[in-house]
């Protein structure tokens, strides 16, 4: 009865989600309070208070046939001018309400641009390690995907194999950053270098080429620390933005796509990027949370809650023995498995009740993803546990 598509999506379902699922059979069994589900990244802060008290008063006063009804494909256009000001004023670019499609959420975003430039058999090049599902989105308009290898030093994009792979076939380059499951930030020399190798790229092959930058961690930055604005480097660069995490909005599924001026064939791209959002069976971003967008636009979620939450487990972690990479974004550690086994090692995790996401599911072995997206006492009561496994496994390797 299914396609062949769906097939293997079917048997191979997300590592993540069936994580999610134990984590609530377990709980059922042993006591929430027992269970250490670092599984699922689910903001655990709430949305600004700015939010809700939109949301409510929006309901109260707009005009009901106006709220509810339709719009443009990209979205109301004050809304997305609301949008592109905000970016402006922040990264000193220079976009307005053309620039700004309203998506529902980054994936959502994604899958707009990828229909929108993708022919059968076009290749799509990725970073390992990535979020999965981009082979989804990609294979949705039977596009091929094509990893580089990690850098397990630094885990920046490997550049010279990036060269290499790029073909005659490449239409588009997907970055995540901060990037989950590691919480890097590509610097600003990583993208100097993209970019520089992408146009070199498009002269020599007479091609031309997206680079899709999917920023749905971008608020959460930690030390410091810059995330560049990733269409000050390279022409043909499309942002992917979602408000998932940055207000807390998993479930509400909002956000948009950046569509600068100086792209190849810019008005043609966005029509085609406002239909592909139409076909996709979306027709338009929630009404409603695009109202709420344009009074919270730059509201902000509580950063210092998740740095709390970075600083007690990464510190927790390394003390034990355990090999991390220091997050500088997002809210997710990616924790080196001491034998390599990621199976046996998850196997022991649950032994402890601790739920882990295995680094095979974001194309880079050996590996676990913990996201600390979650209180700060779960850390607390889940670092004696992460004791005892610690005690095992390293203790084993040491054999």
């Amino acid at each position: 009865m299914i396609s062949e598509k769906m097939m293997p999506l079917v048997n191979n379902n997300s590592a993540i989600r069936m994580m999610f699922e134990e984590g609530k059979r377990l709980a059922e069994k042993y006591g929430r309070e027992n269970v250490y589900d670092f599984s699922l990244g689910n903001p655990s802060v709430p949305s600004p208070d700015a939010v809700n008290e939109a949301i409510c008063d929006i309901v109260k006063t707009e005009d009901p046939v106006f709220l509810h009804g339709y719009m443009s494909n990209a979205g109301y256009e004050d809304v997305r001018a609301a949008v592109a000001d905000s970016i402006n004023r922040r990264f000193q670019t220079s976009f307005d309400e053309n620039n700004i499609l309203m998506t529902v959420g980054a994936a959502s975003g994604m899958n707009v641009i990828l229909k929108t430039i993708l022919d059968p058999g076009d290749e799509v090049i990725v970073f390992a390690p990535y979020f999965l599902e981009y082979n989804a989105y990609i294979n949705n308009y039977d596009g091929k995907v094509v990893v580089i290898s990690p850098d397990r030093e630094s885990f920046q994009p490997k550049l010279s194999e990036f060269e290499e792979k790029i073909s005659e076939k490449t239409k588009a380059v997907i970055i995540n950053t901060p990037n989950n499951p590691t919480g890097v930030i590509y610097s600003s020399e990583t993208l100097t270098k993209i970019a520089d190798i992408l146009r070199k790229k498009e002269k020599e092959l007479g091609i031309q080429i997206v680079l899709i930058s999917d920023e749905p961690y971008r608020e959460l930055a930690y030390d410091g620390a810059e995330v560049p604005y990733v269409t000050k480097y390279y022409h043909n660069t499309v942002v992917c933005y979602s408000y998932s995490k940055s207000l807390s909005l998993p479930g509400e599924r909002i956000g948009y796509l950046v569509i600068p001026d100086e792209m190849d064939e810019k008005d043609r791209v966005f029509s085609a990027a406002t239909i592909a959002n139409r076909v996709l069976g979306c027709v338009n971003a929630p009404s409603l949370m695009q109202r709420v967008i344009m009074r919270c636009v730059d509201e902000k979620t509580d950063v210092k809650a998740y740095d709390k939450n970075r600083k007690l487990l990464y510190e927790g972690l390394t003390k034990l023995g355990f090999e991390c990479v220091k997050p500088e974004g997002a809210f997710y550690i990616f924790m080196k498995v001491p034998s390599g086994d990621e199976k046996s090692f998850l196997e022991e995790a649950k032994k402890e009740n601790i739920l882990v996401v295995p680094g095979s599911s974001f194309a880079c072995s050996g590996y676990v993803r913990i996201a600390y997206c979650v209180s700060y006492d779960m850390i607390e009561r889940a670092l004696p546990a992460f004791k005892r496994l610690a005690k095992r496994v390293i203790k084993a390797c040491e054999k």
